[in-house]
C-alpha cells in the first residue's frame, strides 16, 4: 500500500495585489476634502505602528508590510497586506483585524463606528477616539508579524 505525500497548499494569486501606484495620487483624487485630510492622518497612524511604507493595494486600498495568509477554509495561502484601509464614498474602511477578540474592548470606547467581515467602517476620524482608534491599529499590527 503506497503511503500519501503531504501535499502542500498552492499559494493563490488575488486579484487585489500590491502595485506601483502612487498613494499620494490616490489620496488627492479622493473627491471629499474630510475624506482626503483623515486619509493623509490614517497613513501616518499605520506607518507608526508598522514601520512600514504605504503601498496600494488594487486600485483602491492603501496597505502597510506583508504577510502570508492562510485560508481557514481551503488552507490555501496567499500573500497580503499586515493591516490597510480604503478611503470609500460611503465611509473608510480599515483591515485591521476587529473580529479578533484583542480588539474587542477597544471598539466599545471607539466612537461612532460600524463592523463588518474583519473590517472597521468610520465617516471621519472626528467621529471616533483616534487614540483609541492607534491602539487598535497598534494591536493589529503586532499580531499580524509577517
Amino acid at each position: 500500500m503506497a503511503e500519501k505525500k503531504a501535499v502542500k497548499p498552492k499559494k493563490v494569486e488575488l486579484k487585489t495585489k500590491e502595485t506601483n501606484d502612487s498613494v499620494e495620487a490616490f489620496i488627492n483624487s479622493v473627491p471629499d476634502e474630510q475624506k482626503r485630510k483623515d486619509s493623509f492622518a490614517i497613513v501616518e497612524m499605520m506607518k507608526k505602528a508598522t514601520g512600514d511604507k504605504p503601498k496600494m493595494w488594487g486600485s483602491a486600498i492603501i496597505g502597510f508590510g506583508n504577510v502570508v495568509v492562510t485560508s481557514p477554509n481551503t488552507g490555501r495561502e496567499l500573500d497580503w497586506m499586515k493591516i490597510g484601509f480604503s478611503p470609500r464614498k460611503a465611509n473608510i474602511s480599515l483591515y485591521i483585524g476587529i473580529g479578533s477578540d484583542d480588539q474587542q474592548a477597544s471598539l466599545q470606547k471607539l466612537g461612532k463606528h460600524k463592523t463588518g467581515k474583519g473590517c472597521l467602517y468610520i465617516n471621519k476620524l472626528e467621529d471616533v477616539d483616534v487614540k483609541v482608534l492607534q491602539t487598535m491599529i497598534t494591536t493589529a499590527a503586532k499580531r499580524k508579524k509577517g
